[in-house]
């Protein structure tokens, strides 16, 4: 088990570039199971996640190859169905997430669909109901063999239907998308998930043939289609990776500028760091942050106290909530976290108060931070990341604390930020990987 050690106090100074989004690569990926032909996908980021997934495209029989630095092509033309019932397969899937995304493209090309299931972080429950429910009603069967903790998902033919979705789940409506561009007739999906992340998916189904209307809103229309062709797609630069590097400059009192962050897709990110008093400029496509000794956080118009929550699109990203939480221990002022969408992402606030930070866990949603305004650093302490976004989220609080930190389980943060020491260091952070 590998760990950082981290040289506290060091301020960060030049350009940094974002890497493919994550949680846009996993949808890609499992929807070029969707045709017969290549598909070229680029900015494919080099993390544990991802990685795992292109393997798993492999052993399933999908024609992989890697054609520059962070370009690879994928060809599902002879797919082993076969292994996709063995229990190697379902073993490899329980500890994959994104995994989960494989159920829509498998039952709308092969009739069948058979997965674990999933894993990734211990963030509270992350229940299959949406995906399995709206595939369901485009005709699918669904078993769950609870022996072996398996689902089972068939059809003959799936068709075309209308739903109201019970939650805007990303991944659920990316499921049901992927379902309904290869199902009969014509597929509503209200409450849709409406992240860059679907856009971009449906946007390059809909290159690839497919014919879906509404997208970036919450009600979707799918006709559809009898085939899907090759296409080339371009991964969005990570809005998760974009605000952390924000929080690290703020909590280093750092000068640094974001490169090629896709502004327009960040939606109400960059407000709500300026809520919590921290500037940044847009300067084209990139992001300047400037050095700040002091930040202070915003009040509400009425001077109640300023409230940061998640929500669905276009609202906040509850993956940022963690970073925010750390970043406001060192402004002036206070401000409640509330992270609504999952019960377990506050827990590692007891790390952060061991380090000195001032912050009240009221419950398992909601926290209250009171800022130190950088009058009393955080002081180093041994650590251990429970999940990717509270890994990032420790960094940047050792990055900022007198001292050195050790933080353990890293493999956390390596599911999703590639080469974060290597590429820290470059511009003036002190990790190093153990």
């Amino acid at each position: 088990m590998a760990s950082f050690v981290i040289e506290g106090g060091h301020r960060l100074n030049g350009e940094i570039h974002p890497q493919g989004a994550k949680n846009e690569v996993l949808q890609i990926i499992c929807a070029t199971l969707l045709t017969k032909e290549e598909v070229t996908v680029n900015h494919i980021p080099d993390i544990l996640d991802v990685n795992n997934l292109i393997q798993l495209m492999r052993e399933m029989g999908v024609d992989v190859a890697k054609t520059g630095v962070d370009s690879y092509t994928f060809k599902a033309e002879n797919i082993d169905l076969a292994y996709l019932e063995s229990e190697e397969f379902l073993k490899k899937c329980s500890s994959l997430r994104g995994s989960v995304m494989l159920i829509g493209p498998m039952v709308a090309r092969f009739g069948k669909a058979l997965i674990s299931k999933p894993g990734g972080d211990k963030i509270g429950r992350r229940r299959l109901d949406t995906h399995l429910v709206g595939i369901q009603n485009l005709g699918a069967d669904f078993r769950y063999d609870e022996e072996r903790g398996v689902y089972e998902i068939t059809a003959e033919k799936l068709r075309g239907a209308y739903m109201l979705l019970d939650e805007a789940s990303v991944t659920g409506t990316a499921n049901i998308v992927m379902a309904a561009v290869l199902a009969k007739g014509t597929t509503t999906i209200y409450n849709a998930a409406c992240e860059p992340y679907l856009q971009q998916l449906c946007r390059m189904l809909n290159r690839m043939g497919a014919k879906i209307g509404g997208i970036a809103s919450n009600l979707l229309t799918i006709e559809g289609v009898e085939e899907l062709h090759g296409t080339e797609h371009r991964v969005l630069p990570d809005m998760i990776e974009v605000g952390s590097f924000i929080g690290m400059a703020a909590m280093t009192g750092s000068e640094i500028t974001i490169k090629n962050v896709s502004y327009e897709n960040l939606g109400i990110i960059p407000e709500s760091f300026r809520r919590l008093g921290i500037k940044l400029e847009q300067r084209g496509d990139d992001i300047y942050v400037p050095a700040q000794d002091s930040y202070q956080i915003e009040s509400f118009i009425d001077g109640s106290i300023m409230t940061i929550a998640d929500a669905p699109w276009p609202g906040l990203t509850p993956d940022l909530l963690s970073v925010m939480l750390v970043v406001a221990t060192q402004a002036k002022g206070s401000v409640l976290i509330h992270q609504k969408m999952f019960e377990s992402r506050l827990f590692f606030v007891d790390k952060l108060i061991d380090m000195g930070a001032q912050i009240i866990l009221c419950d398992p949603h909601r926290a209250v931070v009171i800022g130190h305004n950088h009058g009393f650093r955080l002081r180093g302490a041994r650590l251990t990341s429970p999940d990717i976004r509270a890994g990032i989220a420790l960094l940047i609080a050792a990055m900022s604390a007198e001292g050195t930190s050790t933080i353990s389980n890293i493999e956390q943060i390596d599911r999703g930020y590639q080469n974060i020491e290597g590429r820290l260091n470059a511009i003036g952070a002190r990790i190093t990987r153990i």
